[in-house]
């Protein structure tokens, strides 16, 4: 009965320092690992499509902190529409290691601006009835809120997911001229991805270099 305790208990005592030790090199090779402060890189996703990326993490505070800045322009075309659509996005990511790295949530400011040409539009007055074009402007700033995953490295893969809070209105009015015969629109805002009543949906993938 001695024996099974005693052998039972060097068990557990082996075991323990096994896992310190394993801790102990983890936390070694962490702290080895050099903070690459400055990453370039491309998203994938909505409502960006595919936009460039930039972010530097910050030496201050155990860099935890890395403001970013998103960009893009896209033209996105649907039967009898056509959209150029710019997304501009700046903010803050707060890392939960001191690396740059690994699981984050970010906080920012998006500016969605897209113009917008319905090519089907009837204009028409006592004598004249005529099909065109007519052009408008949306204009959407939301507050961004996300949270995401990046690796560690001088090539580096990410994702997050997230929503962006705003105004978004219910149709586009708008008031346009063809040959002398003007007319006001009321049209359905375009599809345009991850746009709903009350928000912009926010997600993508990305890769990029770090320095």
């Amino acid at each position: 009965m001695k024996n099974n305790i005693l052998i039972t208990l060097l068990f557990v005592f082996s075991s323990l320092t096994l896992m310190a030790q394993n801790e102990e090199i983890k936390t070694e090779v962490e702290d080895s690992v050099k903070v690459k402060r400055f990453s370039i890189g491309l998203k994938l996703g909505i409502p960006n499509l595919a936009s460039g990326y930039a972010e530097l993490v910050l030496p201050t505070l155990n860099n935890h902190f890395a403001p970013y800045i998103d960009y893009s322009k896209i033209p996105l075309n649907f039967d009898e529409i056509e959209t150029n659509i710019a997304y501009t996005e700046y903010g803050v990511n707060y890392y939960f290691n001191k690396k740059g790295s690994g699981f984050f949530v970010g906080v920012g400011k998006g500016s969605l601006l897209t113009d917008i040409t319905f090519n089907d539009l009837q204009f028409s007055d006592s004598t004249t009835t005529l099909t065109g074009s007519g052009s408008t402007k949306l204009n959407l700033d939301t507050t961004n809120f996300k949270i995401g995953l990046r690796t560690q490295g001088t090539i580096f893969f990410r994702l997050e997911l997230g929503y962006g809070m705003g105004t978004i209105p219910d149709v586009l009015n708008f008031t346009s001229t063809l040959n002398g015969i003007t007319e006001t629109f009321v049209e359905d805002i375009p599809p345009i991805p991850g746009l709903g009543t009350e928000g912009i949906l926010l997600g993508n993938i990305g890769f990029g270099v770090s320095f």
